[in-house]
């Protein structure tokens, strides 16, 4: 774990097992428990693979297809023995799938990890396994997500209640880990992604003295409600909030993260937390002392 101190520009290499010396006692943490749907699968031929989005209509669908070239409109296979035929094109990349039975596909699939986590195309009973695992949060509860709120993986049970905490769910979609390509970033447009505060967690947060948020889903959440309501209330709804430099954070005063992705969304709000330049300095050093980046990698505690 990297803790980079904000105030001094300083950075220090501890392990996450140590979390507890960098926090005070009444720090509140906030964590994503949103669970990742299995809602990858492949055709039964194996030449295609299809990662579920939304269900948009009875027996249609919106979903990601590899290789996407080869799947265009009215190309059609089976998956799970159920017809797939390829309707229209979306604007992100996606396409409607129009299924000959009414089923839901976002369960009995696998674990969809993101494109930089290699496996094969006809999955493996143990990384199936180990990923089912691996790439969900012990405290994981409502289904919902296509990506995993990774930086609560660090987290087992026996850690996570050493401190005072509550939950939210933020379902995170496959927008959030896209790219920025465009070179005006106010531009870009977030993908809107269901979000739900429970009573006791909005008591909990309007009591607390510092807030230290697990994860950038968690930030988004918190500093999105803050702004459409003017305080942390029990609320549900859709956000599409991005952050960039300059920011000014309302709720989160500490931030738990892993290290990301350039050109990322997630990059640009922790750069809007902690000072780009200042940020940038510390990814260098965490490429340096060798530090695992992405989902099943290391994690950074910003102060």
């Amino acid at each position: 774990m990297m803790v980079v101190h904000r105030d001094r520009k300083k950075i220090e290499h501890a392990h996450f097992v140590a979390l507890k010396k960098f926090l005070r006692d009444d720090d509140l943490l906030v964590l994503n428990d949103s669970r990742v749907l299995p809602a990858r699968h492949f055709s039964d031929d194996r030449k295609f693979e299809f990662l579920f989005l939304d269900k948009i209509a009875p027996s249609r669908w919106k979903a990601l297809v590899k290789p996407s070239r080869k799947f265009g409109k009215g190309a059609a296979t089976f998956v799970q023995g159920v017809g797939a035929e390829a309707g229209e094109l979306f604007a992100d990349g996606s396409r409607e799938i129009r299924l000959s039975e009414d089923v839901d596909l976002q369960h009995g699939g696998a674990i969809p990890l993101p494109p930089y986590i290699k496996r094969s195309a006809v999955i493996d009973r143990r990384y199936r396994t180990e990923d089912e695992e691996r790439y969900q949060t012990v405290f994981a509860k409502y289904d919902g997500s296509l990506a995993a709120p990774t930086a609560g993986l660090h987290f087992t049970s026996e850690i996570l209640n050493i401190f005072p905490h509550v939950f939210l769910t933020l379902h995170v979609g496959t927008g959030t880990f896209r790219p920025v390509k465009v070179e005006d970033i106010t531009q870009h447009q977030m993908h809107p992604e269901r979000f739900s505060i429970s009573p006791r967690t909005a008591e909990a947060i309007a009591n607390a003295r510092r807030i230290v948020a697990v994860g950038t889903t968690t930030v988004r959440v918190l500093e999105s409600v803050q702004r459409s309501s003017g305080k942390i209330q029990a609320s549900e709804g859709e956000t599409n909030i991005f952050i960039y430099p300059p920011f000014q954070f309302r709720v989160v005063d500490v931030l738990l993260t892993n290290f990301h992705l350039p050109r990322s969304t997630l990059l640009m709000l922790v750069s809007a937390f902690a000072d780009r330049e200042f940020i940038l300095r510390a990814y260098k050093e965490a490429v340096r002392e060798r530090y695992r980046f992405f989902s099943y990698g290391d994690c950074m505690l910003i102060l």
